[in-house]
Protein backbone atom coordinates (compact mmCIF):
# COMPACT_ATOMS: atom_id res chain seq x y z
CA UNK A 1 0.00 0.00 0.00
CA UNK A 2 2.88 2.38 0.77
CA UNK A 3 4.34 1.82 -2.68
CA UNK A 4 1.01 2.77 -4.27
CA UNK A 5 0.83 5.97 -2.24
CA UNK A 6 4.37 6.89 -3.35
CA UNK A 7 3.88 5.84 -7.00
CA UNK A 8 0.52 7.55 -7.53
CA UNK A 9 1.79 11.17 -7.35
CA UNK A 10 4.75 10.28 -9.58
CA UNK A 11 2.43 8.67 -12.14
CA UNK A 12 0.10 11.65 -12.01
CA UNK A 13 3.03 14.06 -12.52
CA UNK A 14 4.23 11.99 -15.47
CA UNK A 15 0.81 12.02 -17.16
CA UNK A 16 0.31 15.76 -16.59
CA UNK A 17 3.85 16.46 -17.81
CA UNK A 18 3.11 14.52 -21.00
CA UNK A 19 0.00 16.61 -21.68
CA UNK A 20 1.99 19.79 -20.98
CA UNK A 21 4.72 18.82 -23.44
CA UNK A 22 2.14 17.85 -26.04
CA UNK A 23 0.53 21.30 -25.65
CA UNK A 24 3.88 23.04 -26.17
CA UNK A 25 4.50 21.30 -29.48
CA UNK A 26 5.25 24.11 -31.96
CA UNK A 27 3.69 22.13 -34.79
CA UNK A 28 0.27 22.29 -33.14
CA UNK A 29 -1.80 24.86 -34.98
CA UNK A 30 -4.81 26.40 -33.18
CA UNK A 31 -6.40 26.94 -36.59
CA UNK A 32 -6.39 23.19 -37.12
CA UNK A 33 -9.27 23.01 -34.65
CA UNK A 34 -12.31 22.75 -36.89
CA UNK A 35 -14.99 25.40 -36.61
CA UNK A 36 -18.64 24.48 -36.48
CA UNK A 37 -19.27 27.51 -38.70
CA UNK A 38 -17.25 26.50 -41.77
CA UNK A 39 -19.54 25.93 -44.79
CA UNK A 40 -22.50 27.15 -42.74
CA UNK A 41 -24.46 30.38 -43.10
CA UNK A 42 -23.57 33.11 -40.64
CA UNK A 43 -25.67 32.81 -37.50
CA UNK A 44 -28.70 35.06 -37.14
CA UNK A 45 -27.81 38.19 -35.21
CA UNK A 46 -28.38 41.92 -35.04
CA UNK A 47 -25.84 44.01 -33.15
CA UNK A 48 -26.08 47.72 -32.38
CA UNK A 49 -23.36 50.10 -33.45
CA UNK A 50 -20.45 50.85 -31.15
CA UNK A 51 -21.35 54.32 -29.91
CA UNK A 52 -18.91 57.09 -30.69
CA UNK A 53 -17.43 55.49 -33.82
CA UNK A 54 -19.83 56.80 -36.45
CA UNK A 55 -19.83 53.28 -37.91
CA UNK A 56 -23.15 51.43 -38.38
CA UNK A 57 -23.96 48.25 -36.45
CA UNK A 58 -23.78 44.76 -37.94
CA UNK A 59 -26.29 42.01 -38.66
CA UNK A 60 -26.38 38.67 -40.42
CA UNK A 61 -28.37 40.32 -43.21
CA UNK A 62 -25.47 42.73 -43.83
CA UNK A 63 -23.19 39.75 -44.45
CA UNK A 64 -25.64 37.88 -46.70
CA UNK A 65 -26.15 40.75 -49.11
CA UNK A 66 -22.61 41.91 -49.87
CA UNK A 67 -22.27 39.98 -53.12
CA UNK A 68 -18.55 39.67 -52.40
CA UNK A 69 -16.34 38.16 -49.71
CA UNK A 70 -15.82 40.08 -46.48
CA UNK A 71 -13.60 39.66 -43.46
CA UNK A 72 -15.39 39.55 -40.12
CA UNK A 73 -12.95 40.34 -37.33
CA UNK A 74 -13.84 39.70 -33.69
CA UNK A 75 -11.84 42.11 -31.54
CA UNK A 76 -11.76 44.06 -28.28
CA UNK A 77 -9.89 47.10 -27.01
CA UNK A 78 -8.60 45.10 -24.02
CA UNK A 79 -7.04 42.49 -26.35
CA UNK A 80 -3.29 43.05 -26.86
CA UNK A 81 -3.06 40.74 -29.93
CA UNK A 82 -5.97 42.68 -31.47
CA UNK A 83 -3.87 45.83 -31.28
CA UNK A 84 -0.97 43.98 -32.92
CA UNK A 85 -3.08 42.86 -35.89
CA UNK A 86 -4.93 46.16 -36.36
CA UNK A 87 -2.35 47.61 -38.77
CA UNK A 88 -2.54 44.45 -40.90
CA UNK A 89 -6.33 44.65 -41.10
CA UNK A 90 -6.09 48.33 -41.99
CA UNK A 91 -3.62 47.42 -44.75
CA UNK A 92 -6.02 44.83 -46.14
CA UNK A 93 -8.69 47.53 -46.41
CA UNK A 94 -6.57 50.46 -47.62
CA UNK A 95 -4.09 48.69 -49.89
CA UNK A 96 -6.06 45.68 -51.10
CA UNK A 97 -9.68 46.86 -51.04
CA UNK A 98 -10.86 44.12 -48.66
CA UNK A 99 -14.22 44.76 -47.03
CA UNK A 100 -13.87 44.49 -43.25
CA UNK A 101 -16.68 44.12 -40.73
CA UNK A 102 -16.16 43.93 -36.98
CA UNK A 103 -17.69 42.37 -33.93
CA UNK A 104 -16.55 44.22 -30.82
CA UNK A 105 -16.57 41.43 -28.24
CA UNK A 106 -17.40 42.02 -24.56
CA UNK A 107 -15.99 45.52 -24.62
CA UNK A 108 -17.22 48.81 -23.20
CA UNK A 109 -18.38 50.93 -26.16
CA UNK A 110 -16.45 53.98 -24.94
CA UNK A 111 -13.24 51.93 -24.68
CA UNK A 112 -13.75 50.55 -28.19
CA UNK A 113 -14.47 54.03 -29.57
CA UNK A 114 -11.32 55.45 -27.96
CA UNK A 115 -9.25 52.51 -29.22
CA UNK A 116 -10.51 52.98 -32.78
CA UNK A 117 -10.05 56.73 -32.55
CA UNK A 118 -6.38 56.31 -31.64
CA UNK A 119 -5.57 53.45 -34.06
CA UNK A 120 -7.92 54.34 -36.92
CA UNK A 121 -11.16 52.68 -37.90
CA UNK A 122 -10.90 50.43 -40.97
CA UNK A 123 -14.27 48.76 -40.33
CA UNK A 124 -17.21 49.27 -42.66
CA UNK A 125 -19.60 48.12 -39.93
CA UNK A 126 -19.05 47.20 -36.29
CA UNK A 127 -21.52 45.45 -34.02
CA UNK A 128 -21.25 45.72 -30.25
CA UNK A 129 -21.46 42.26 -28.68
CA UNK A 130 -21.39 43.53 -25.12
CA UNK A 131 -22.68 40.32 -23.53
CA UNK A 132 -20.77 37.94 -25.84
CA UNK A 133 -23.82 36.01 -27.04
CA UNK A 134 -23.10 36.55 -30.74
CA UNK A 135 -19.50 35.43 -30.18
CA UNK A 136 -20.90 32.19 -28.79
CA UNK A 137 -23.13 31.81 -31.85
CA UNK A 138 -20.05 32.28 -34.07
CA UNK A 139 -18.29 29.59 -31.96
CA UNK A 140 -15.31 31.80 -31.25
CA UNK A 141 -12.65 30.52 -28.89
CA UNK A 142 -11.28 33.96 -28.02
CA UNK A 143 -10.16 37.21 -29.57
CA UNK A 144 -8.92 38.03 -32.06
CA UNK A 145 -10.58 35.69 -34.45
CA UNK A 146 -11.26 36.39 -38.12
CA UNK A 147 -13.66 34.80 -40.57
CA UNK A 148 -13.98 35.01 -44.34
CA UNK A 149 -17.63 35.12 -45.35
CA UNK A 150 -18.52 34.65 -49.01
CA UNK A 151 -20.88 36.99 -50.86
CA UNK A 152 -23.95 34.97 -49.93
CA UNK A 153 -23.24 34.89 -46.19
CA UNK A 154 -21.56 31.50 -45.82
CA UNK A 155 -18.52 31.20 -43.56
CA UNK A 156 -15.70 29.73 -45.66
CA UNK A 157 -12.62 30.29 -43.49
CA UNK A 158 -11.64 30.95 -39.88
CA UNK A 159 -8.35 32.16 -38.46
CA UNK A 160 -7.72 32.01 -34.72
CA UNK A 161 -5.32 34.57 -33.27
CA UNK A 162 -3.74 37.71 -34.64
CA UNK A 163 -3.10 37.90 -38.38
CA UNK A 164 0.41 39.30 -38.07
CA UNK A 165 2.70 36.63 -39.47
CA UNK A 166 3.20 36.63 -43.24
CA UNK A 167 1.93 33.05 -43.54
CA UNK A 168 -1.25 34.01 -41.64
CA UNK A 169 -1.79 36.94 -43.99
CA UNK A 170 -1.24 34.66 -46.98
CA UNK A 171 -3.83 32.19 -45.67
CA UNK A 172 -6.41 34.96 -45.28
CA UNK A 173 -5.68 36.36 -48.75
CA UNK A 174 -5.98 32.87 -50.26
CA UNK A 175 -9.32 32.33 -48.51
CA UNK A 176 -10.62 35.66 -49.82
CA UNK A 177 -9.52 34.80 -53.36
CA UNK A 178 -11.08 31.34 -53.13
CA UNK A 179 -14.34 32.92 -51.92
CA UNK A 180 -14.29 35.31 -54.90
CA UNK A 181 -14.07 32.29 -57.19
CA UNK A 182 -17.23 30.77 -55.68
CA UNK A 183 -19.53 33.41 -57.16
Amino acid sequence: MNRLVVALPALLALVLGGFFLWGLNPERDPNAVPSARIAEPVPEFVLPAVGGTGTPGLSAEDLRTTGEPVLVNVFASWCVPCRAEHAVLTGFVVQEGVRLMGINYQDKPEDAANWLSSLGNPYERIGSDLEGRVGIDWAISGVPETFVVDGSGVVVFRYVGPIIALDAQAKVRAAIEAAKGQR
